[in-house]
């Protein structure tokens, strides 16, 4: 009766476990607009922040070693770097010691944190194998333009906000449009339609 019981409890335990593991982050929402050069970040269909990014140099698309940012529906399919400093260096998503200051000259690796991104849609079924990342970069000086080579590029300041925001399965639209204008300053939080395009 006892072991019966146990084995209940272990199950019950694995259940609940893998539970929250497949969880998905269905609160926030990203939009990133190729033209602009930005991302708005929605918390329940509201604007909670807007950040400047770097798409890809290369262009659009999702063709393998092309070195494109892919358009559409995507969703972060895995994060890291918890607990990194801001800087910290990444190669093959570990950590390699070395720290960056902004702007710091030579190499531009990935830094601070890693979002990794996995395509929703036939357009964009290749992104999670092509390694396409929301991540930090030293080159902040180059936010604003496209500067990448297919990731989407943030200053590392902006990255650790983000990464502490979306949850995984958290949905990025990445659109070649501009952003919706909004009816009050970006500062503020406001409630908006989401676009069709979510």
């Amino acid at each position: 009766m006892r072991s019966s019981f146990v084995a209940f409890l272990v199950v019950c335990s694995l259940l609940l476990a893998l539970a929250g593991c497949t969880q998905r982050d269905r609160d926030h929402r990203v939009l990133v607009s190729v033209p602009d050069q930005k991302m708005r970040v929605f918390s329940r269909g509201t604007v909670i922040a807007e950040y400047p990014v770097s798409t890809s140099k290369f262009g659009l698309g999702d063709v393998r070693g092309s070195n494109a940012t892919p358009l559409g529906r995507l969703q972060v399919k895995k994060k890291v770097g918890d607990g990194a400093p801001v800087g910290a260096v990444f190669k093959s998503r570990r950590r390699t010691g070395e720290i960056l200051q902004p702007n710091a000259a030579g190499r531009d690796p990935i830094v601070t944190r890693i979002l990794w991104l996995d395509g929703l849609e036939r357009r964009n079924a290749h992104s999670f194998e092509r390694t396409i990342y929301i991540h930090g970069t030293p080159e902040e000086w180059r936010i604003g333009t496209p500067a990448s080579y297919g990731c989407i590029r943030m200053k590392s300041t902006d990255v650790i906000r983000l990464y502490d925001t979306l949850g995984l399965g958290a949905e990025i639209n990445i659109v070649n449009a501009p952003l919706p204008l909004l009816e009050q300053p970006r500062n503020e939080a406001v409630s908006v339609t989401m676009p069709e395009l979510f």
